[in-house]
């Protein structure tokens, strides 16, 4: 029998989303699916997340959006970005019948406005108000399966892992979650700029190892300034994008989320530039290891990186910050507006860490 992932928790008997949840076990009971977390008491975490995806195969995303829900709904919609084989055919649906997924609908909205997703997330994430409506869209998706992405597999073998250490002058490393396919090319230059100052005030850049856009920009001016850049990728992304020359480590990793942690481990700070679904996802993974005190991010700054987009004249990252203000304390993260800030808030932050 099939599968289906209910996300969610239940924080008691006075929980208001008690009674919704109720009738969306009955709705997914009675449509033939057996349920993964149907009392709303289990967790996910970067080590189990994809165990879960494999054992599942539909995922319902329901009312009450926690943190960690967000992350799990972008983290499935950058594997259908991605082409991951574990989410071919699996259907996800939000049943947002209290507003509380709106926030990050604004977002990807936005994100679709300033270039960096391509696709059309709702066809993807799909919207539900009642459950009734989640079981017509998994049926549908169950018949017609999921829409084409748009992306093919290039002819690339796929390299293992390998390592230079750092010099011994290193500052530590930074890194900068970021673009893959913005085409802009006032981003793309501010990527090869960032990259390059990190390299001249020793810093190395660690990044997701991808070739286009500002990520591929961002190593690039590491690499050509003469820094230390590693970076992460895994299988199936490499066979769409490739690996950038002139890596100094590289990390391979089965999935995105060991990619993730790989990452996070090798780094001592973030920033998080100009990006698309996949540094919401990585933003939100940082946050939710430093809300949950993980050893992983301990005394690591997160900086958000909030450019005005002449274009459109908007900061690129608001929509982002309006969708962490329920969750963030202000000492989560800083925002920095001009380019020229970046370094020098990096330098002042990981000196301030190494202060007795």
């Amino acid at each position: 029998m099939a599968i289906v992932r209910l996300s969610g928790t239940v924080s008691g008997t006075e929980d208001p989303n008690r009674e919704m949840r109720a009738r969306m076990l009955y709705q997914l009971f009675a449509g033939g699916w057996d349920i993964d977390n149907s009392n709303g008491d289990q967790r996910i975490t970067l080590s189990n997340i994809e165990a879960k995806i494999l054992q599942s195969d539909a995922f319902v995303f329901m009312p009450g959006a926690s943190l960690e829900d967000l992350f799990k709904a972008v983290s499935i919609f950058v594997g259908y970005q991605t082409l991951d084989p574990n989410l071919s055919g699996k259907a996800a649906v939000i049943l947002n019948s209290d507003g509380s997924w709106d926030a990050l609908f604004d977002l990807l909205d936005n994100l679709q406005t300033l270039g960096t997703i391509h696709q059309n997330y709702r066809q993807f994430l799909l919207s539900a108000k009642e459950p009734k409506e989640v079981s017509a869209y998994l049926d549908k998706v169950g018949q017609e399966g999921m829409p084409d992405v748009g992306r093919e597999k290039m002819d690339f073998k796929t390299v293992d892992s390998f390592e230079t250490p750092l010099p011994a002058t290193s500052k530590g490393n930074v890194c900068v979650f970021c673009s893959a396919s913005i085409k802009d090319n006032n981003y793309i230059a501010d990527g090869h700029i960032l990259g390059e100052a990190l390299a001249k005030n020793g810093f190395g850049c660690v990044s997701g190892a991808g070739t286009t856009g500002v990520m591929g920009s961002v190593v690039k001016g590491s690499v050509d300034a003469g820094g230390w850049t590693g970076g992460s990728n895994v299988p199936h992304i490499i066979e769409i994008e490739g690996l950038p020359e002139g890596l100094s480590s590289f990390w391979l990793r089965p999935d995105i989320y060991t990619r993730m942690e790989v990452m996070i481990q090798r780094s001592d700070a973030f920033i998080i530039f100009p990006g698309g679904a996949g540094t919401v996802q990585e933003m939100l993974a940082l946050l939710i290891f430093k809300q949950i005190g993980s050893d992983l991010m301990k005394g690591k700054p997160v900086i958000i990186f909030n450019r005005l987009d002449e274009n459109h004249n908007v900061r690129f990252w608001d929509k982002l910050i309006t969708l962490l203000e329920p969750w963030c304390q202000d000492d989560l993260f800083v925002v920095v507006e001009e380019l020229d800030e970046l370094i020098p808030s990096v330098a002042r932050l990981t000196a301030d860490l190494s202060k007795p």
